[in-house]
């Protein structure tokens, strides 16, 4: 009923058996995700190997490229059709991509199950979002998020050691097969306990509301701003037309989506609090900055174990406990916090102080570090990661009329896999680029032809003569120690963020229409008590 339409929802309502079943089913395929990410993550220098492959760095970069793709949609998408058939939907995308990229050949077919794998995890993991902002009010979220960072946490711990340990034993596939048994739970999970609500409106309806000229423009103009930095000084040389034009014409197609949302089209794909709230365009920044600097520790700190250090695919895996184990942590901290206090500026300046830190600490690291030393420095960055994971949320969301906006969180979304698009190319780059100037030159002759050598350079370490072997780990241990100097400058660029951040109040109004479908008996027993 109208009446029950965009009401506040106390903080202290009872939550019954429906909303927790909700939940779960929510956090499963969150899971999915985060191991698929991290466990490929340890594994990818074995399965780059074993395709023969060259251009490795699109095994990474095709998934969050993807991902990046397709959350400027979802907005409109769980807007227009409903939270259930878009997840649903989703899931089914990530089992398509899970299954080529397990039967793969070619590291084109790879590239293209990775690719797949992408939407669907980009969609998945913001349908999620949205869920749960329909289920929980802001005040309260931070709790919540630490509940779901229980599960983050779990994916990650048990993910490098999988990946590792199949990518060790040759059995890489089931990274990916593994998978589709546990989509078909996620997706029989939702089926049965999503019960939200879904638009009633015609198809013709739902298809008329959603911003397709936005949304054209802005995926159109990320995706070729990501294939230039692929190309950058890889495929191409940065000055060549095939960076450039897609650069520029990516750059201009932002500027232009941006003022086609500010001035022209209804129902924006970014909320119009982006132009003029500041406290809500600093959030942004930081979901942003976080994104480029996470996804550059979680992809490159396995090189440096597994170059540098002569680790195994399952002992890099465990070497990322510290990260693993500390990000949840410090989710639930911060969102207790938080809730405690009502404030959330003082946590962010928090977060990036840990986070600059803990780089910092990073480029101490060189070829003759101790494993207590490369274990220990990754604790403040972990700190400051869990921070900043969910700091950046609050200010985004207070100043919104209802803290459960789709487009909100579905741009929060967008930003979050287009920065973590940038921290594995300008990882990727860095590497590439400083690996074939310093590599000595009898090891660069065994890969010729391409410059695209960190990942098939890494299982050829271990054989090579002492004297070499030595040479070899130091460039590499140098080159990750420029992308971690250039990731202090993303966190300072973070830190400063915060200066446009104003403390506002955390609000409780959510709209209510998109909250749970409940049965009569849960409805009487909530009103009885």
């Amino acid at each position: 009923m109208d009446t029950e339409t965009n009401i506040a929802l106390p903080p202290t309502s009872k939550r019954g058996v429906g909303f927790w079943m909700v939940f779960v089913s929510c956090v499963m395929v969150d899971m999915l995700s985060v191991l698929d990410l991290t466990a490929v993550s340890t594994a990818l220098p074995t399965i780059v190997n074993d395709l023969h492959g060259r251009d490795f760095i699109w095994a990474g970069s095709a998934y969050t490229i993807a991902a990046t793709a397709v959350t400027p949609l979802i907005g409109n998408l769980v807007s227009a059709f409903g939270r259930k058939p878009i997840l649903v939907a989703f899931i089914l995308t990530f089992t398509v991509g899970s299954a080529i990229s397990g039967a793969a050949q070619t590291m084109d077919m790879l590239i293209a199950g990775r690719t797949i794998q992408g939407l669907g995890s980009g969609a998945c993991m913001a349908t999620t979002m949205i869920i749960y902002a329909d289920l929980v009010p802001l005040p309260e979220r931070g709790k919540f998020q630490g509940f779901i960072a229980v599960g983050w946490a779990i994916a990650c711990t048990i993910g490098p050691p999988v990946g590792g340990a199949l990518a060790v034993s040759g059995a890489w596939r089931w990274l990916f097969y593994l998978n589709l048994p546990l989509c078909g739970l996620a997706i029989t999970l939702t089926l049965l306990l999503l019960r939200v609500h879904t638009p009633k409106a015609s198809l013709r309806e739902k298809i008329v509301q959603m911003d397709w000229i936005g949304m054209t423009v802005m995926v159109g103009s990320s995706i070729s701003i990501l294939l230039a930095l692929t190309w950058g000084g890889l495929q191409f040389p940065w000055t060549s037309e095939h960076v450039l034009v897609p650069l520029v014409i990516g750059a201009v197609g932002i500027l232009v989506f941006f003022a086609l949302e500010m001035f022209w089209l209804k129902g924006p794909t970014v909320p119009r609090f982006f132009f003029t709230n500041r406290t809500t365009f600093s959030g942004y920044l930081g979901t942003f900055f976080h994104g480029i600097s996470v996804m550059a520790a979680v992809y490159y700190l396995p090189v440096y174990f597994q170059a540098t250090k002569g680790a195994s695919a399952v002992g890099s895996g465990i070497d990322l406990f510290p990260l693993a184990f500390t990000i949840p942590a410090f989710v639930i901290v911060t969102g207790l916090s938080t809730r405690i206090s009502g404030r959330y500026r003082l946590q962010n300046y928090i977060g990036w102080a840990f986070i600059i830190v803990g780089f910092g600490l990073l480029t101490i690291l060189d070829e003759n570090s101790s494993r207590a030393a490369y274990i220990g420095v990754q604790i403040p960055l972990g700190i400051g990661f869990g921070i900043i994971w969910i700091g950046p949320q609050f200010p985004i969301l207070a100043p919104l009329p209802f803290s459960n906006s789709a487009h909100a969180l579905a741009f929060f979304n967008f930003l979050r896999f287009f920065a973590q698009s940038w921290g594995a190319i300008v990882g990727g780059t860095i590497l590439q680029n400083e690996l074939a100037r310093n590599l000595p030159e009898e090891f660069r002759t065994l890969f010729p032809g391409n410059v695209q050598i960190a990942y098939a350079v890494i299982p050829s370490i271990s054989a090579l003569p002492d004297a070499l072997k030595d040479e070899v780990r130091a460039v590499f241990a140098r080159a990750t120690r420029l992308i971690w100097q250039v990731m202090i400058g993303v966190a300072g660029a973070g830190f400063l963020s915060v200066l446009l951040m104003r403390e506002e109040k955390l609000r409780d109004d959510m709209d209510q229409q998109w909250g749970l479908v409940e049965s009569s008996a849960e409805t009487s027993s909530e009103k009885s008590g």
